[in-house]
């Protein structure tokens, strides 16, 4: 009845194990079987899409075309509420960061770990880590920061680092 302030959509991929000689099947490496590797974006419980895909494409392949469709069906009956994507480093890409600064749509991508991060975050670690030692609770530790990629992102974007005793790890 009455339109959000805000929706988050959650997107992932996952393996669809195969048992058998299906058409498209593939072998993932980081799963280590054969598979298909769905899309899925969410809204809370709500599953907006479910894309079977093969799993010898990127994670992220197709996301921005869903994010167009589902945001585009968002804005129709809700023009005023805050669009905001979220997922894990599979879609810290810059075809969706660029997508979503371009459609004012938000995102929280996490960012796989690099030795050049690592090195700019060396001091938080090593406080989460001292802290965790001494509390026995895992302890966080944040920092904001801009951060360019050396390819293939267009532009310097701002990253917040959750520190932690498990990434200290």
């Amino acid at each position: 009845r009455k339109p959000p302030r805000k929706i988050w959509l959650d997107l992932d991929a996952t393996d669809d194990p195969l048992h058998g000689h299906q058409e498209g099947r593939f072998f993932h490496g980081y799963y280590r079987c054969y598979c298909y590797l769905p899309l899925y974006i969410f809204s809370g419980e709500h599953l907006l899409c479910a894309r079977l895909r093969t799993a010898d494409k990127d994670a992220s392949s197709g996301s921005v075309d869903e994010l167009q469709r589902i945001v585009d069906q968002i804005r129709a009956r809700w023009p005023k509420t805050r669009i905001i994507i979220r997922g894990d480093s599979g879609f810290c890409r810059e075809a969706i960061m660029a997508w979503c600064e371009a459609n004012d749509v938000g995102y929280v991508l996490g960012l796989a770990r690099n030795q050049r991060l690592q090195r700019a975050l060396g001091q938080e670690m090593e406080e989460a880590r001292l802290a965790c030692e001494r509390s026995g609770e895992a302890a966080r530790r944040f920092r904001d920061f801009r951060y360019r990629r050396c390819q293939p992102w267009r532009a310097k974007r701002r990253l917040v680092d959750p520190s932690s005793r498990e990434a200290a790890l």
